[in-house]
């Protein structure tokens, strides 16, 4: 959704403050951008969570390996998944593009009609 004309004039105010105030800080924030996830990102996070499940059925299988009756080498199973599955999840919108910010809101949904309205009440005050 685009800004108003006095919401993108505030934002351009609070940008030159924060500018004026702390430079470094204000180039290290607009240097950060973060990189989308890939498919390559996904795949590795599916790969480290098959990992860890393989750990975790291995090391529940094999007594031998246990450590004082706690199965270590499933803990670390556990947390290898996990660390999988949050790499693969997070990179799972990384396919879709960006909405157009010029395009105008649906109408005819709820949201548009919501939105619509929003920009109506404002526009009066």
């Amino acid at each position: 959704m685009p800004l108003s004309e006095h919401e993108q004039r505030l934002l351009d105010q609070i940008e030159r403050a924060l500018i004026a105030e702390d430079p470094k800080f204000a180039s290290t924030v607009r240097a950060g951008r973060l990189r989308r996830p890939t498919r390559r990102r996904r795949l590795q996070g599916l790969s480290l969570f098959l990992l860890g499940l393989v750990l975790l059925v291995v090391g529940v299988a094999v007594r031998s390996i246990w450590l004082s009756n706690v199965p270590v080498v499933s803990v670390v199973g556990f947390l290898v998944m996990l660390a999988g599955a949050v790499l693969a999840v997070t990179s799972i919108g990384a396919g879709k593009k960006a909405p157009n910010k010029g395009a105008e809101p649906d109408r005819n949904r709820f949201g548009g009609k919501m939105e619509e309205r929003f920009r109506r009440r404002f526009e009066q005050e």
